[in-house]
């Protein structure tokens, strides 16, 4: 369990100048409803709606102590993906998933998965070892020079996936002057591909791909990839 998110999201609610705003806005975060979350703490879900309405009295740090626990081990039974994003270092409102691979996968068979089209001049044989998901817009206004190597977790072998893509000038520039270069960048349901991001997709050798899978899709998909 990570002790150091665990100080955070605790020591945020209980400093907080509004704990039950806070309470409701890390279980959002971790995308649990108020009914999973009672289940796991064996308690109406009356309480936990209580305590996010500020209709039950603050709870006590015991209290408190088992809702963290509670979402953080949530996510671990998912996958961990919450947790991950903010281990990662990148801004978390920025970051939506982030695995690394423990063996080498064929791009092409990333590819096939998430239905992705290659709109680049670029070979797709290589292999990657973990993907990164963005929002788009977000990591360009919120990243700093230093966060975007953080995209790369263990290995810039990897593919890199922007949501919110409007031309796809602006991710592919970033990545441009960046030294770290990732295998492949896909761009998840873009509204349009123009050509100087392709351009600067084969002046780089850089795999240019687009998918219509919803992100939601394509991080279960390559979750599971082997």
């Amino acid at each position: 369990m990570d002790i150091e998110l665990r100080e955070k999201i605790a020591g945020e609610i209980t400093l907080s100048d509004s704990p039950a705003e806070t309470i409701r806005k890390w279980r959002e975060e971790f995308k649990i409803s108020q009914h999973e979350l009672s289940n796991f703490l064996h308690q109406s879900p009356s309480v936990i709606s209580d305590y996010e309405t500020g209709r039950r009295k603050f709870p006590s740090i015991a209290s408190v102590r088992k809702i963290v626990d509670a979402l953080i081990t949530i996510d671990e039974r998912r996958g961990g993906y919450i947790i991950k994003k903010y281990k990662s270092g990148v801004p978390s409102e920025a970051l939506i998933d982030i695995k690394d691979y423990d063996r080498d996968v064929p791009l092409e068979k990333a590819i096939r998965a998430i239905n992705g089209t290659n709109v680049s001049h670029v070979s797709i044989d290589r292999d990657i070892r973990g993907y990164t998901i963005v929002d788009g817009v977000k990591a360009i206004l919120a990243f700093s020079y230093y966060e975007y190597s953080r995209l790369y977790g263990w290995s810039s072998e990897r593919a890199i996936f922007f949501t919110d893509v409007k031309f796809g000038r602006s991710p592919m520039i970033a990545i441009r002057v960046h030294p770290l270069k990732p295998a492949a960048v896909v761009y998840i349901q873009p509204d349009n591909v123009d050509d100087l991001a392709i351009k600067l997709a084969d002046i780089e050798n850089i795999p240019l791909l687009v998918t219509n899978m919803s992100p939601e899709a394509v991080s279960h998909v390559m979750g599971q990839l082997r």
